[in-house]
């Protein structure tokens, strides 16, 4: 059997248009004083693959456009919605206020793991990533709906933030998904 390689030229893909005008995944990503501009480009690259509502920029997370964000984003920048807000906890309060429910990916008591976490059709989730350091502060833990965590067995117990969204949102994406599918 050979697997030949498809080219780019071969790859279904969306226009700029097409992909604004797509209907989205109702999933809501949070970026809560991210300090690493590679690790934000990546995150809007993961939020264009899956078709992701809109990005929150909050504290320190830089913006768009920069070199360093537009090196991993690769033209992402200029798909997904984005906006900054400097405090993440006004940006928590709007959503819930909006019916969304908060999820903050975090290390804590009583985090369900993301494998054991289901999401209900037709509800729009916003997940909320942390500091490479310190992860997501604990007033916006204390504000959330959910913590979910990443199961992990190894021995380090912490994943790159850019990993760390790739995995939860895949894993979102794909759950609902299911809801839609006949």
């Amino acid at each position: 059997m050979s697997n030949r390689k498809l080219k780019n030229s071969e790859l279904p893909r969306l226009s700029e248009q097409e992909f604004k005008k797509a209907k989205k995944t109702p999933l809501i990503v949070v970026l809560d004083n991210i300090r690493s501009l590679n690790n934000i480009g990546s995150v809007f690259r993961t939020a264009d693959a899956f078709l992701v509502e809109k990005i929150y920029l909050c504290g320190i997370t830089a913006q768009p456009p920069h070199k360093d964000i537009h090196k991993t984003a690769l033209g992402a920048t200029e798909t997904v919605s984005w906006e900054y807000v400097e405090n993440t906890l006004d940006v928590i309060q709007k959503l819930k206020a909006q019916n969304v429910e908060i999820l903050v990916v975090e290390q804590a008591e009583q985090a369900v793991m993301l494998n054991n976490f289901n999401p209900t059709i037709g509800k729009t989730y916003a997940v909320v990533f942390g500091n490479e350091v310190k992860g997501v502060s604990q007033k916006v833990v204390d504000a959330a709906h959910q913590v979910i965590e990443i199961p992990q067995v190894g021995t380090k117990h912490s994943l790159n933030i850019a990993v760390s969204a790739g995995v939860v949102v895949w894993d979102l994406f794909s759950k609902m998904k299911q809801f839609t599918q006949d």
